[in-house]
Order: C-alpha cells, then structure tokens, then sequence
C-alpha cells in the first residue's frame, strides 16, 4: 500500500469516529424529550426504542416538576424496582448500589457471631451444630442445647432471623446466653468476632461395624467441588463403605458446580438441562471420572434444599445413584442472572428454567415455588427434637441396621 493511500485510510477513518461521536452527542442531547426531532429511521439507533424514550421522559418530567426536589439516583431506584416488582417473580430483584454492596458480602460466607447453626425450638433457638474452634465451641455450647436467653432478653417467641439478631453483633463485643443443656440452665458469655462458614464439612461414622462417611456441603460457591472431592477421597482412604450427601438448607449457588459435585458419584450421562429465552438450550453432563461410583450413598433433603441443590439431589435420584431421605425440598426450577448496572446497583433476574434428566422441572410454573423433590424415604424433623431424625435414618439404611440411636 502506498503512503498516499495509507493517508487516506486514516482520514476516512478518523472522519467515521468524528461522525460517530457526534451522532452520539446528538442522541443524548435530545433524549426522551426531543425525540420527535429525529427522523423514524435513525429514532431507535440514537434516542432508543418508543418505551425506553417514553420511559426517559416520564423520569426527566417527574424529576422537574415534583414540588421538592428528589434525592439524586431515587428515580432510578425506584423505577427499576417497580419494573422488578412488576414481574411477579419471588426470585427476580433489583439490588441498589448499597444492597448490592450487602448482597456481595453476604455471598463471603461470613458473619460475625459466636459460630453456630440453629433452628426454632420451644423456647428459643435449638443449635444445630457448632463450629469447631468458635466462640460457641469455647464456652461449651453443644448440639442440641437450647439458647433461651441472649442479654436477658428471652428469646420464645421470637422467629429465627429475630432471635439469632440478638445473639449475632459487632466483633469484639461479648453475649450473655442463658442455654438449656440436658435439661439444665446454665449462663454463658462469648465474645463475637467473624465467622467464616465451612463450605464442607466431613466426619466418619460406624454404624453395625460398617464405616459410613458423612459430607455436608452448605453452598455451591466457586471452587466448592474441590473441597467436597477431597472431603470424599480422604473417608475414601479412611475405608468408607457408604456415604452420606448432606444437601440440608443448602439453598444453592453455581450451576456449573453443581454439574462438577454431581459428576463425583455418576460416570457419564446427564445432570441438568437449561432453558430460557435469551439463554441458549443446554445439557449439562457428567465429566472427568467419579470419586464414588457405585457405594451406596443416601442424599439428606428438607425444605432448605433448593436450586443448585436441587439440580444435584434430582440428578442423582433419577439416574437411581441415590436414595433420597429427609423432608420434600424447596421446589425452585428457575435459575437467575446477575447482571451489574453502572450505578453500582445491579438485577438480579430469572433468565431461564432447569430440568432434571427425567425432564422435570421442580418449580411451580417456573416462578413460583412448586412441589420440589419428594424423598424416597419421608423423615420429618420436629422443631422440638434434639436428635437428627434424618442422619439417624440414613444412617440405618445404609448401616443395615432396624435402628440408630
């Protein structure tokens, strides 16, 4: 190419990005006001389509002619979370620049408190397991205690988010829990500091002299099937003859996880299919070689167990790996998309349906809550009861046992 024709080359060019920008400049001087201005043909690709226009303008009418003037980005907020709302879709949000902020620090898996699992029980909060090496664990809070009273406030009552506010506060302070332990008052005091939450958690366990190893997973962040890998090849090592999958109030995470975890008990062979209109269609597989083939294995379920978990609990229980024990499970068959805005806010928004490899789809018509997974074998748990009803049950059936204590 010669220097004159390289010359013009660049000029051209250079001409293009001007006429670009100017163009650019042009749409967003007449906005949702003057759109009319501009000719049909060139509306949508400088000002939008009709509604974003319409849109514009209703937002830039609101803002100049309410009587007192509104709080910068509050029409926006507002308007994005009346469109969210709109949907009708319990798992669609709109998440404003401080939420979303909350939102992403929740996904850390941490919180400050004294490190402990709990659910409602008669007079406050019956514990669900403790920690190893938290607060909880320091002062000798044991599974199955009941916490009744936190600062001398009586905790019966109370709804489980109210009552564990009260116990949870800012690092460094300290907590007086009155706790109900064999039948026995006694009064403790922890210190809260941050609690990072276990993604896995694993132990061996022999029941009739066979050796059943347990792993409990609490969310399918990223990364969460390395640890739930090694959890198993190490009970593995140990001489596990049976396993138990504990997927109890997991309310889900990464879809892709899920394929991965799913994919250490089954050899090949479907998990899930995703569908949504803006969503390609696609059948996610079994990849790379199981960890646990053929052992028996037991997958514990309830009500908490929902979305990825799902995915992974209906995989295995129509591929016949599993047996499937515990409470129904949520019933959620949609998955969601987050999508960052240049607010700092961003949508959290249902972008497509799952589907297990029998093609069913848990959900209630997609968004709303259906009838989720039912188990093969129902173990319901009372509130009340200080035993994992459950566990023992797994532990039973796979133990070959009539009963665990």
């Amino acid at each position: 190419m010669s220097t004159r024709r390289v010359v013009i080359t660049l000029v051209a060019a250079a001409a293009a990005v001007i006429a670009a920008l100017a163009l650019l400049t042009i749409g967003i001087w007449i906005g949702g006001r003057n759109a009319d201005l501009v000719p049909s043909p060139l509306r949508g690709a400088l000002v939008g389509s009709d509604d974003q226009i319409v849109v514009r303008e209703a937002l830039n009418d609101i803002s100049d002619t309410y009587y007192r003037k509104l709080p910068a980005g509050q029409l926006a907020n507002d308007a994005i979370g009346g469109a969210v709302k709109k949907l009708n879709d319990r798992f669609s949000n709109y998440f404003t620049p401080a939420q979303y902020a909350q939102f992403q620090q929740a996904q850390a898996s941490s919180f400050t408190g004294i490190g402990v699992t709990v659910d409602r029980g008669k007079r406050g909060l019956l514990v669900r397991s403790v920690y190893k090496g938290s607060p909880a664990h320091e002062v000798g809070i044991s599974v199955g205690d009941q916490i009744i009273e936190a600062n001398g406030r009586s905790l019966a009552g109370l709804t489980t988010d109210q009552a564990s506010q009260l116990v949870k506060g800012p690092a460094g302070t300290k907590v007086r829990l009155k706790v109900v332990h064999n039948g026995k008052e006694r009064v403790v005091v922890a210190s809260r500091r941050p609690i990072t939450v276990p993604v896995v958690a694993s132990v061996m366990k022999t029941v009739c002299g066979k050796k059943v190893g347990i792993v409990a997973l609490s969310t399918f962040s990223s990364g969460a099937h390395a640890e739930v890998y090694a959890a198993l090849a190490k009970l593995k090592k140990q001489g596990a003859q049976a396993y138990i999958f504990d997927l109890r109030n997991n309310g889900g995470g990464l879809v892709d996880e899920a394929q991965l975890i799913a994919s250490a008990f089954l050899p090949d062979g479907p998990i899930v299919t995703t569908r949504g209109r803006n969503v390609p269609s696609r059948t996610l597989d079994a990849t790379g070689e199981p960890i646990i083939p053929k052992a028996p294995l037991v997958v514990l379920t309830n009500g908490g167990t929902a979305s990825a978990s799902e995915i992974v609990a209906g995989a295995l229980q129509d591929r016949g790996r599993a047996t499937l024990v515990g409470e129904k499970t949520f019933g959620k068959g949609v998955f969601q998309e987050v999508i960052e805005l240049s607010n700092g806010g961003a949508l959290d928004i249902t972008a497509g349906q799952y589907f297990t490899p029998k093609g069913r789809n848990l959900g209630g018509r997609g968004v709303s809550q259906g009838a989720g997974l039912k188990p093969d074998l129902l173990v319901k748990q009372p509130n009340e009861s200080t035993k994992d009803l459950a566990l023992l049950a797994a532990l039973a059936k796979l133990g070959g046992c009539t009963r665990v204590n």
